[in-house]
């Protein structure tokens, strides 16, 4: 056997996520290259790890066994490596945090400074919509998690970091003859909505549901982003924060049409569980967000003020 540290972290990641070609893209490395380096390990076993049927990747249950004994063998060199990194007298560790699709334009701000204070620390973000975010914060697989909209049925502990207010926006090259009732922009238009679980789509969907509208003309998609080019383009308006809009509308590409009763206005939490026991590195995190929150939002976030 002379697998390699480097086989085994690719091995685990294939078996966690079925596919080469998603392994390749979290790993940041080629399809081809993870393909050998997998194949260079296969050879050291006579024992298949995986086996394809139908074009689809199958880890074996020999491999899934391999993959456990693998995420032990790396959970233990990080142990050593946060170890050296402590008696050296740095703050060490692994700080994973779990955002909603829009919190990444709230989230790397708050991290920035904090990540350069203790370069020792290995950072994780998974951005992904408001149902997987408490699902992983539910299962205890992650530090933090950003939200706008506390969950119900979790005890956690929450900091408020910043407003979140919510517009109702449109291409730029859409015009009116004369200002347009709630009835015309609701009814009449297309809408385009997040998908089922986001906050954002929630938020919409209460504001029409209390206004007693009704509108057929719906498009879904299914990540903020998408969501944006799809307004720009002129496909639709959308209740939408206006956190992700600054570049859109400094560039003119988007507006902002006033609707009476919006902006919609909730809070970004950073929560954690009430019965998580936090790392070093956590706590540190918590310290900092306390001290250094008010000077990140007069910092980065201050052109919000003037909408």
């Amino acid at each position: 056997m002379n697998y390699t540290l480097h086989q085994l972290q690719i091995f685990l990641k294939i078996a966690e996520l079925g596919s080469i070609t998603k392994a390749s893209e979290e790993l940041h490395l080629t399809q081809p290259a993870v393909s050998i380096q997998l194949k260079n390990f296969q050879d050291q076993f006579a024992i298949p790890l995986t086996e394809v049927v139908g074009r689809k990747l199958y880890v074996t249950q020999f491999g899934r066994e391999i993959a456990e004994t693998a995420e032990r063998i790396i959970n233990e060199v990080n142990t050593i490596n946060y170890k050296t990194l402590a008696f050296q007298g740095k703050l060490s560790g692994r700080l994973k945090i779990s955002v909603v699709s829009t919190g990444k334009y709230v989230m790397p701000y708050f991290l920035s400074g904090f990540i350069k204070r203790h370069d020792g620390l290995e950072l994780n973000i998974d951005v992904t919509n408001k149902l997987k975010v408490i699902e992983c914060l539910e299962q205890n697989d992650t530090d933090f998690a950003l939200v706008s909209v506390l969950p119900e049925k979790l005890e956690v502990n929450a900091i408020e970091l910043m407003e979140n207010r919510l517009f109702f926006v449109g291409s730029s090259s859409l015009r009116f003859d004369k200002p347009p009732t709630k009835k015309k922009l609701f009814e009449e238009l297309p809408l385009i909505y997040r998908e089922h679980g986001s906050a954002t789509r929630n938020a919409m969907e209460n504001f029409i549901e209390n206004n007693r509208f009704s509108n057929l003309k719906q498009i879904e998609l299914t990540s903020n982003e998408a969501v944006k080019q799809a307004v720009i383009a002129g496909l639709g308006c959308s209740i939408m924060p206006l956190i992700g809009l600054k570049n859109e509308l400094k560039n003119n590409d988007l507006q902002i049409i006033p609707v009476k009763g919006l902006p919609i206005s909730t809070t970004w939490n950073l929560i954690w569980l009430k019965s998580k026991k936090l790392s070093p590195a956590a706590l540190a995190f918590i310290d900092y967000i306390d001290t250094e929150k008010d000077a990140i939002i007069k910092d980065k976030f201050d052109w919000i003020s003037s909408y």
